[in-house]
């Protein structure tokens, strides 16, 4: 019997049993869902006609057949990339008027291939005040509004959906203001509480100090973050229960609709500036940040933090994460069934887009890509900003600037002088030092 390569399921915020002291009742809970992922994983592969995929790279073990590679040398097996600018018949966009035809055909392209279709005719969110807090945040006096979007599950009413968003603003406010949400999510109940990092809340406070607000959407409200999870959330809402078939949308994709409502709301929010509001995620949550960007035109801007693959991160290189692991069981989720092919019988030059594909659709509104240096390596800083050098012509196309330069700057160089902008800081996997950047960049468009 043919062989299939399961890569160890990895729970959402990457803790290990190991690393605390586990209750029989937690090691059971992970275990039914390790076995529920890839009882849905087998059931897709199914689907595909897929027996075995290859095997992701290794992060654990230098000495194994799979090590990862961070040696750039052999990053690069195939430097050739996709043109965004050509259309599909091989012709070449060549004015702004053809644009919107080619992105047309780049969405198809990223539907089907990577991320998932959404379905048409979505439920409706009804979105309700819980509870208003005056607080302090950094010195500054704040509103904090927590609420939780309803959504409609009248066609299925055994799985319930209940968005969780808070927002708070300047308590002194008297107009609309900017505001930035953040992908987050909420520790299960299962695994032990984390105690909290010191200036974890600084970016709040940068932003407040500004007069802007802050808001977080708490993406395992909408989808939770493994293949267990895929009969249930928003997905398993709108397909009754049922797995999903290979076109069809993936977390990524689900966590950007949770965003898009939230939007929704902030435009019934007199206080809130509605052209003014971005998005922002650090590693997966960066991904799904790119992922809301481009989907949704209303977001201004985006921090897209450390992505990595599947966000900002060449899927052609071969340095740190690749392919094989997004399309394994342990992450396989986020995507549309359809890019497990790519680990498969296909390789990663058959993929017809790659992420600067998904940046270029972005177009023309303002990117900041950050990322860390040591520490940072699994995302593949240098193919992140390869990615965003790769988008400059349609920027260009579209009247507004790139980088400035297609040479992999120094850590600590700031590239923000462009509507793609790039910084690669020197502390790790961390969106910390670069959130005073980012700040500076937004400044330009939303002074």
């Amino acid at each position: 019997m043919a062989r299939t390569l399961f890569v160890l399921f990895v729970l959402c915020i990457h803790v290990s049993s190991a690393q605390f002291k586990s209750t029989p009742e937690q090691d059971s809970i992970r275990a039914e869902i390790r076995r529920a992922t890839q009882a849905d994983y087998q059931t897709m592969l199914d689907q595909l006609h897929i027996s075995e995929i290859r095997p992701g790279a290794n992060g654990h073990d230098p000495n194994a057949e799979n090590a990862v590679n961070y040696d750039e040398k052999k990053a690069n097996p195939f430097p050739h990339y996709p043109n965004p600018l050509q259309f599909n018949n091989g012709k070449k966009v060549s004015s702004i008027a053809q644009w919107p035809t080619r992105e047309k055909e780049i969405f198809e392209q990223l539907d089907r291939e990577m991320y998932g279709r959404t379905p048409e005719n979505l439920p409706a969110v009804t979105w309700k005040l819980v509870e208003e807090l005056s607080e302090k945040k950094g010195g500054i006096d704040i509103t904090t509004k927590k609420l939780v979007g309803h959504v409609d599950n009248s066609a299925y009413p055994t799985i319930s959906v209940a968005i969780e968003l808070s927002i708070s603003l300047p308590a002194d406010i008297n107009k609309a203001a900017p505001v930035i949400l953040k992908f987050s999510s909420k520790r299960p109940s299962w695994l032990p509480k984390r105690t909290s990092r010191p200036g974890a809340d600084q970016w709040k406070i940068n932003l407040l100090r500004e007069g802007w607000g802050y808001a977080e959407i708490i993406t395992n409200s909408i989808q939770d973050d493994n293949g267990a999870g895929l009969t249930s959330g928003i997905i398993g809402l709108v397909n009754k229960g049922k797995h999903r078939k290979p076109d069809q949308w993936g977390t990524l994709k689900a966590w950007a609709w949770g965003a898009g409502r939230a939007l929704d709301y902030f435009g019934t929010d007199a206080l809130v500036d509605q052209t003014k509001v971005g998005i922002t995620g650090h590693s997966r949550y960066g991904k799904a940040a790119l992922v809301t960007l481009a989907y949704d035109d209303r977001f201004a801007i985006g921090y897209i933090s450390s992505s990595g693959a599947g966000g900002t991160s060449l899927f052609r290189r071969n340095y740190g994460e690749i392919v094989e692991n997004v399309a394994a069981s342990g992450e396989y989720h986020w995507m549309a069934g359809n890019f497990i092919k790519y680990a498969g019988p296909l390789g990663w030059n058959d993929l017809p887009i790659d992420a600067h594909h998904l940046i270029a659709v972005c177009a023309p509104r303002p990117i900041f890509i950050g990322t860390g240096n040591d520490g940072d390596q699994w995302a593949d800083p240098r193919g992140m900003f390869m990615a965003g050098a790769l988008a400059v012509p349609v920027y260009k196309l579209l009247g507004k600037k790139g980088m400035g330069t297609t040479e992999f700057p120094k850590a600590e160089t700031t590239l923000i002088s462009g509507d793609i902008a790039f910084r690669q800081h020197a502390k790790g996997h961390t969106p910390a030092p670069n959130w005073l950047t980012f700040i500076t960049f937004a400044k330009r468009y939303f002074d």
